[in-house]
């Protein structure tokens, strides 16, 4: 690696005083020791220097990289650091898994800054592998790994004042950590209060009128565009007339877009939109660093040298990535190494029979031959609850692949425990099945295809596996991804993960998907905190009533 003591010549961005101009950046120790200006003729390094992007919010778990892993692709882009929430490992391992992620994260040059999961398990209503109480999140606050109180998706106990929801909300304040939020949809009074609870972002908003009524009490916004959902058409715009409120982040990323971009693309998209570069290059760099008092550098003498070298603020294109001083990156690689872990995981699913998968009609609710029915949207958390005539075979609702309706079902991987099964709209499958321990925020097994004896090889291929993702064409092909680590992660290399990844990904839509990230979606039809309609382990769930009811049991 350089060493952390040298100088360099360049254009240099001043995001605080809107400039860019010719300079000389001196590093000793891995500080910035000076800044000086000099002519355009003395200038040695084609490109312009700013400080490094932060990802605002992310799940690391989600690219299916351990965090060395991800660093290693993640500063290719720009990226010198994260503001990540641990708590899908934590719903797996509890405790242990974020020490995993601390420790692993801890092993590479990178500036990993994590959470203490607030909602593990995320609700009462589905089967996690730990929980994590508030005094569990009390101790995790005074470790100086843990950085913020991750989002909080219970707004309910919040509004509620529950007294659990509450005793970790204190224990973020008396840290003096900020807290993130998860509220879609919340508006008026009840996100007003939710809001002077001492919540301070929130990455769920899909709408710019309900961004901005929460920017009205105070709250930032932070702009999302990861591999499932992206919000960054319907919010960009407020980068403009809010600066200093709005953030950038990933949320959720698979390997495959991972390599392809990150915070970078973001803010390519919002400059060639016409976008005034200073105010994206705020929400990318120095917001996120500001807002969680992160020990990140932003081009300032006496900083951390962490800084990145661009070709232009147009493409941000990265020539060069610098994290306390260290250059990162060798023609165009990473030089981070990959490193060694010993895998952790909770897993206790023995392999499943097609009987087990059957749904005889007198067990799911129906009106008129009508059953509810699951409408994924591409690109997006949300679903929509709707009723569809249902197709019976055998005295047993079954997929009707000439409605694009589908099978799903979600197992438990924890204990034993009858399958949840339902139907499933916009997966397009004409043949196969696939499936994943990857399924927020429990991550027990969910599935989704054609057949049941479809589901129950892609199923068993994951048990096999003791977690992973996999892809069956119905007739004897398959592929699988393991993830052993959690059934979330691998720690192998990451940049063949992601051509796994994209293998699978596209066998997956070789049998007939049109969404753009199959596995991406189908990990969220379990994640009960985001309405209108999923299934968790214990069956149909109603998220606008948050309960089971009689319409959708």
């Amino acid at each position: 690696m350089q060493p952390n003591n040298f100088s360099l010549k360049a254009q240099v961005v001043n995001i605080f005083n809107q400039t860019t101009s010719p300079a000389e950046i001196k590093v000793v120790n891995g500080f910035i020791e000076s800044i000086q200006p000099i002519s355009e003729a003395e200038i040695t390094t084609p490109g312009f220097v700013l400080p490094g992007f932060v990802d605002s919010h992310v799940h690391i778990e989600s690219s299916m990289l351990i965090p060395s892993e991800f660093a290693r692709i993640a500063v290719l882009h720009g990226t010198v650091g994260t503001v990540s929430d641990p708590h899908e490992i934590a719903n797996v391992c509890g405790k242990e898994g974020v020490e995993f992620m601390i420790e692993n994260g801890n092993k590479v040059p990178f500036k990993f800054n994590f959470g203490a999961p607030s909602c593990v398990p995320a609700t009462i209503f589905e089967t996690a592998g730990a929980a994590i109480n508030s005094d569990d999140v009390a101790a995790l606050l005074q470790r100086k790994e843990i950085r913020y109180l991750s989002e909080m998706m219970n707004f309910p106990g919040v509004l509620n004042k529950d007294p659990e929801v509450m005793k970790k909300i204190a224990a973020a304040h008396l840290a003096g950590k900020p807290i993130d939020g998860h509220a879609p949809g919340l508006r008026g009074a009840m996100a007003k209060d939710y809001i002077e609870a001492g919540i301070s972002t929130d990455h769920e908003c899909f709408t710019i009128e309900e961004a901005l009524d929460k920017l009205a009490h105070g709250m930032k916004i932070i702009i999302r565009e990861g591999s499932a959902a992206k919000n960054f058409e319907a919010l960009i715009d407020l980068v403009e007339d809010h600066p200093k409120m709005i953030l950038f982040c990933s949320d959720d990323k698979h390997p495959d877009s991972l390599v392809e971009g990150h915070i970078n693309q973001l803010c390519a998209r919002a400059v060639a939109k016409g976008i005034n570069v200073f105010n994206v290059l705020k929400a990318a760099c120095i917001n996120p660093v500001i807002h969680y008092q992160l020990d990140i550098g932003l081009l300032r003498v006496g900083d951390h040298a962490d800084f990145i070298v661009v070709n232009n603020l147009q493409d941000f294109h990265v020539q060069q990535t610098y994290i306390n001083g260290q250059a990162l990156l060798n023609n165009g690689k990473s030089i981070i190494q990959s490193v060694n872990c010993s895998p952790i995981n909770q897993f206790n699913c023995l392999p499943i029979n097609a009987s087990m998968l059957a749904l005889p009609i007198a067990n799911y609710p129906a009106t008129d031959n009508l059953i509810p029915v699951i409408e994924a949207l591409d690109g997006q958390l949300i679903t929509n609850k709707i009723f569809l005539k249902g197709k019976v075979d055998n005295a047993c609702w079954v997929a009707d692949t000439n409605e694009d309706v589908l099978k799903m079902v979600v197992v438990n991987r924890y204990n034993s425990a009858p399958i949840a099964k339902c139907f499933i709209k916009n997966f397009g499958f004409k043949n196969g099945a696939i499936a994943s321990t990857v399924a927020h925020d429990s991550h027990n097994i969910v599935a989704v295809g054609v057949t049941d004896d479809a589901l129950t090889e892609a199923i068993n291929c994951v048990i096999e596996a003791q977690g992973g993702v996999s892809c069956v064409d119905g007739a004897g092909l398959f592929k699988v991804l393991p993830l052993p680590i959690a059934g979330l992660m691998s720690a192998a290399d990451g940049f063949e993960v992601a051509n796994q990844y994209t293998a699978i990904d596209a066998m997956a839509k070789s049998l007939g998907s049109k969404l753009s990230a199959p596995f991406m979606t189908l990990s969220f039809m379990a994640l009960l905190v985001i309405p209108h309609l999923k299934l968790s382990d214990k069956g149909l769930f109603d998220g606008d009533s948050f309960s089971f009811n009689a319409d959708t049991q």
